[in-house]
């Protein structure tokens, strides 16, 4: 069990992954942020999926700055390092396909 959120084309490709284990607090930092928290099924995402704007994912990386900084010196150790990485990585790559596409679709596992 674990959170394995996708964000995917509009050809059905991943353009982006990221991965918490079931115990990994820091998974519910990419739900608040997609204001998805309504797929977060506890040791798992739902099984779901949502379809983001351009703006939506734009609203989310402007938040993950002004909570987390540009980089990730804010955190408390490497673990949270690597987690703040792949969630500002997550977002940036759905943003660079939302801008091409118009939408990116977003799956919950």
């Amino acid at each position: 069990m674990g959170h394995d959120i996708y964000g995917i084309n509009k050809a059905g490709e991943e353009i982006a992954y990221a991965r918490f284990n079931m115990w990994n607090s820091n998974a519910s930092i990419l739900y608040n942020l997609l204001d998805s928290i309504k797929f977060h099924a506890g040791v798992s995402g739902s099984g779901e999926e949502s379809t983001y704007t351009t703006q939506q994912i734009e609203k989310a990386l402007i938040d993950y700055f002004e909570i987390y900084g540009r980089g990730s010196a804010n955190s408390k150790n490497s673990f949270d390092d690597y987690d703040l990485t792949q969630i500002h990585d997550f977002i940036k790559n759905c943003l660079l396909t939302s801008q091409k596409e118009g939408s990116v679709r977003v799956y919950f596992g």
